[in-house]
């Protein structure tokens, strides 16, 4: 048991209802000032057969829960997030670096909506029967089994929930290998689906490093859905592990997303939605990290966003005037920085930042913004997930599609512009999953989320997620005959 930000959190497994702890515990370090706040259970192969073994227990009377049961229980699970939202967002905040200011308004009020959502999206899950040829078709959503989800760290908890309540919602037993460096608020979401009064076993926290515990989970038979976030490398063990069972997966992964300027766009807009690409520090998956504008504004769009980004206030999370926090973990500082570093060797010019920030020290880096760099170079085309963005020019709308489409993601993309017939042509032939037309990141459950090329496999949100979490059934019925 650890106390941190006066709240008690336990650094064990939580498996079949229990907490459970293992031979070995690695420290969990506040990037805030690279502080260890708590031990954390190490598990590995043992651990994971365990949960597992504990969720397959709990399958068949969990799957066999009618409807309405299952959904109350989600939304008493929601009820639970909302009665302790403000020990989750500080939790979270030390424990990841996240801004509590965010956390308060928009990230733990989504975790309560994310149960919420699919519970009552499961009450009105239904596909209407057909007809042939005098035959009744009627689909049904049959539970799958036990999920294995393995989620990241820059969102811990609302990452999390958008997998645990579908697959929740939809009669699964889950276990969760939350990121190794955020792995508290996980472990309190336990807590509250125990008092929410979830069925032991259903819910399982397996704590360890991605390639102990995580790797268990991936490999093993008796899993029936992997759902993932994280990176195009990790993705890639996931798969190979899962091959073997032939277990599906849901994969998200990133990407490196274009935000458009045209010179008939509303400049203040543009202005906003790119300084907007900074959020969480730069680590954030959907943001549009290659700034493409049109040639005749670029010089004042420069000069404007820099003047913009310089009046950014970065600093301690916790404070509420903070816009910038620290990176998550000395590691990925590092990779951060090597990017950088590489982008200079490489020619291309920081227009701003460029540098960790050496006056608050620790795990800040200033805000970034590169010009000058080769179209096919790393900065360009590889996911930096940090505070660092690069500025391309373009002449005509097709050079513009073709430079949005040039990586190998497709995750997100973003337009500006005041032309609907504009927005039309370019929309249609963007390469991404999710496409923003004169504003940002606004989501919504109802909607389909995924990335095309290496951003990801399938379609969470909405319908799309119980037809990944289930097997999607159809049973035909043969006109009369009935006996009796």
């Amino acid at each position: 048991m650890s106390t941190v930000a006066d709240v008690a959190v336990k650094g064990d497994h939580w498996i079949g209802g229990e907490r459970v702890s293992s031979p070995d515990t690695f420290d969990d370090v506040s990037p805030i000032d690279e502080q260890v706040i708590a031990q954390i259970a190490r598990g590995g192969a043992n651990e994971a057969d365990a949960a597992v073994r504990a969720a397959a227990k709990a399958f068949p009377g969990w799957a066999r829960t009618d409807r309405e049961e299952r959904a109350r229980l989600l939304h008493a699970i929601a009820d639970g997030v909302e009665k302790r939202l403000d020990q989750l967002a500080i939790v979270e905040t030390t424990d990841n670096g996240a801004l509590l200011r965010s956390h308060l308004r928009g990230v733990m009020p989504r975790v309560a909506h994310n149960f919420r959502f699919f519970a009552d999206r499961l009450l009105g899950l239904a596909h209407d029967d057909f007809d042939t040829r005098g035959h009744r078709n009627h689909v049904s959503w049959d539970p799958a089994g036990v999920c294995a989800l393995i989620t990241p760290w820059n969102a811990p908890l609302m990452l999390a929930t958008w997998k645990i309540a579908p697959a929740l919602a939809a009669g699964n037993t889950v276990v969760l290998k939350p990121a190794e460096w955020s792995p508290l608020t996980a472990s309190l979401l336990a807590d509250i689906t125990a008092d929410a009064g979830l069925p032991d076993g259903v819910f399982n926290v397996v704590q360890g490093y991605g390639e102990e515990a995580g790797a268990a989970l991936a490999a093993h038979r008796d899993v029936r859905r992997i759902g993932f976030t994280g990176s195009v490398p990790t993705a890639r063990h996931i798969a190979r592990a899962a091959a073997a069972n032939l277990t599906p997966l849901s994969l998200e992964l990133g990407g490196k997303s274009p935000l458009v300027v045209f010179a008939d766009a509303d400049l203040e807009l543009a202005l906003d939605l790119a300084v907007e690409q900074y959020d969480n520090a730069g680590q954030v998956c959907l943001a549009g990290t290659r700034l493409l504008v049109e040639e005749s504004i670029a010089a004042e769009f420069a000069e404007r966003f820099t003047a913009r980004a310089h009046t950014l206030r970065q600093g301690d999370p916790r404070d509420p005037d903070t816009d910038l926090g620290p990176q998550v973990h000395r590691e990925h500082f590092d990779r951060i920085d090597g990017f950088v570093r590489r982008a200079k060797r490489a020619g291309a010019t920081a227009l701003i930042g460029g540098e960790p920030n050496r006056d608050l020290g620790g795990l800040y880096y200033r805000p970034t913004l590169f010009t000058g760099a080769a179209g096919d170079s790393e900065i360009v085309n590889e996911e930096v997930f940090g505070p660092v963005l690069t500025m391309q020019t373009f002449r005509t709308e097709d050079q513009a599609v073709e430079m949005a489409n040039s990586t190998r993601f497709g995750l997100s993309a973003t337009l500006v512009t005041g032309s609907p017939e504009r927005a039309r042509r370019v929309t249609e032939h963007l390469v991404a999953g999710t496409v923003w037309v004169n504003c940002f990141f606004v989501r919504d459950l109802q909607a389909p989320f995924g990335g095309a090329r290496q951003s990801g496999v399938g379609r969470e949100g909405g319908d799309w997620s119980f037809d990944f979490y289930c097997d999607v059934k159809n049973t035909v019925f043969a006109p009369g005959g009935w006996n009796g």
